[in-house]
């Protein structure tokens, strides 16, 4: 347990992978930003975007972006990080001082271990609610002021008819795809628009060919006689909503917190549906600290090889080879996994247990 107290030299690794890490991932999230940027400078002047409308819109997607990058920034930031030790002399005092590679390895992973918990906090909070609000801007615009996104649903202007569903699906028959409302509430207004003539609830509404279906509905209309009530199982519903721009209004599973995706994943359990396309991204959240800190980890040794002869620029050339590899071998296995049947929990740890299984007997045999 000696061996594994904070000492001086995990300070000195420690800021060191620090700085470099908070430097990369700086670049990385203002790069990403400043691409998206411009491409929202072309949708100023449509549908009365704005230049301030297209900045909104960058700012609030900001800490999805920190956390999309946050495993390439430390990634590459280690490398960078123990790199310049190595090219220094001060990694080779530290072996010659006893300090083993494994030792090492863990010093510079202990800064990202203490990051990582504040990544996870602000991708389950302020990143899932700032894709809303993004989405619901675009929503806007798109709709032409008919259609937004708050945090009691989707709220649609339909004629004389409010409409809002407090959560939606995107459902899938044979080639055909289209979005299912959840927990439906329409509001009939009278043709003056001052007070409501009908309420309907139902469990669903989707569209089928031409029109809507809403299931298993409740109906209660107001007249001068009084409220009367009435329930069917599905009633046609004569709306005027465009199924594409509702598409358009669903944010991707993957943006979605885990707390959201574990409410669809409930909902799709109870009625029998597919529930892989938002198992896959709940279990890839969940196992997002793990990936990280198994993948600093596990690529840690370049630092100690090839790259204590080299510069800062083959010390980030090696880092993006690596993240990029990950990249698409982890996307890859998980997709096999969603191919061939493979339970989500399990396509999500195969990755980090394939880096596990390398740095193991990488730190094993240069002990």
């Amino acid at each position: 347990m000696a061996s594994l107290r904070i000492k001086r030299v995990d300070w000195l690794i420690g800021i060191t992978v620090l700085g470099s890490m908070l430097m990369v991932w700086l670049i990385l999230v203002g790069l990403d930003a400043m691409i998206q940027f411009v491409r929202q400078l072309g949708f100023i002047g449509r549908n009365g975007y704005t230049l301030s409308n297209a900045i909104f819109y960058i700012v609030v997607t900001i800490p999805r972006r920190m956390y999309e990058m946050f495993s390439f920034a430390a990634l590459i930031g280690g490398l960078l990080g123990l790199g310049g030790l190595a090219s220094t002399g001060e990694l080779t005092a530290l072996r010659a001082a006893g300090m083993s590679r494994l030792r090492i390895a863990v010093s510079a992973v202990g800064v990202v271990a203490v990051l990582v918990m504040g990544v996870v906090v602000m991708g389950e909070t302020i990143g899932p609610w700032g894709d809303q609000q993004a989405q619901a801007l675009q929503l806007r615009l798109r709709s032409g002021g008919n259609l937004g996104l708050t945090s009691s649903g989707t709220w649609a202007r339909d004629g004389d008819r409010i409409i809002n569903a407090k959560n939606s699906t995107l459902r899938t028959a044979g080639d055909h795809s289209f979005v299912q409302l959840i927990d439906v509430r329409v509001f009939t207004l009278t043709p003056d628009g001052r007070q409501l003539s009908r309420f309907d609830q139902a469990n669903t509404a989707e569209q089928v060919g031409k029109e809507w279906v809403l299931h298993h509905v409740r109906t209660t209309t107001l007249d001068d006689n009084g409220v009367h009530s009435s329930t069917s199982a599905d009633e046609h519903w004569d709306s005027k909503l465009d199924p594409e721009v509702l598409q358009q209004s669903l944010i991707q599973p993957q943006y979605l917190a885990m707390r959201d995706l574990q409410h669809i994943i409930d909902y799709k359990h109870k009625n029998g549906e597919n529930t892989r396309p938002y198992e896959t991204p709940f279990w890839g959240r969940v196992m997002y600290p793990v990936n990280v800190l198994v993948l600093v980890l596990c690529t840690m040794p370049f630092a100690f090889g090839a790259l204590r002869s080299g510069g800062l620029g083959k010390r980030i050339f090696m880092g993006m080879i690596i993240a990029i590899s990950w990249y698409f071998v982890q996307k890859a296995i998980v997709s096999f996994g969603t191919v061939y049947g493979v339970p989500p929990l399990a396509a999500n740890v195969i990755p980090a247990m394939l880096m596990v299984f390398i740095g193991f007997f990488y730190f094993r045999k240069n002990a």
